[in-house]
């Protein structure tokens, strides 16, 4: 009868374990997921309008079911945030990169340029970005790179 109650007493002992290890582990994934929820970091260097287009699409999706952004403009990537820029269309929105930026921008999210983009471009000053385009300062970018929850995507 002893060997009986060693089992009885081991299999509760281990059903509590079990049953208390998924309790705080399902406490912990909740308070980790409404504490720091990704953010989209997106860098964009492609030139190709197409490339920029897919890649604020993704991030206008991201934004539009509550997730946050920022975008950082580089290289030939970096005419998007200058006043006038024009760029082509695409279906089937009938939109433009510079629109979706714009629309980016007035959903606050944080656009730069990047840090090496005006100082290489002579003929280019802060005042000719978009309002709410500004340029980035490397140490911050890095810093928030690093976080946890922050996804890189680069196109």
């Amino acid at each position: 009868m002893s060997s009986k109650i060693f089992v009885f007493t081991l299999f509760v002992f281990a059903f509590s374990t079990a049953f208390y290890s998924a309790h705080l582990y399902a406490a912990d994934s909740d308070s980790h997921s409404s504490a720091t929820k990704s953010e989209i970091f997106l860098m964009l260097t492609s030139a190709d309008s197409e490339t920029q287009m897919m890649a604020l699409i993704l991030v206008t999706q991201a934004v539009n079911q509550g997730g946050k952004a920022r975008i950082l403009l580089c290289g030939e990537a970096g005419n998007l945030g200058v006043q006038n820029n024009e760029s082509p269309s695409f279906r089937p929105l009938d939109r433009s990169p510079s629109q979706l930026l714009s629309g980016l921008i007035n959903q606050d999210v944080v656009v730069e340029v990047c840090g090496i983009f005006l100082p290489n471009r002579p003929d280019l000053s802060s005042d000719d970005l978009l309002d709410g385009v500004v340029t980035a300062r490397p140490p911050d970018v890095a810093a928030y790179m690093l976080q946890n929850h922050v996804r890189f995507l680069s196109f």
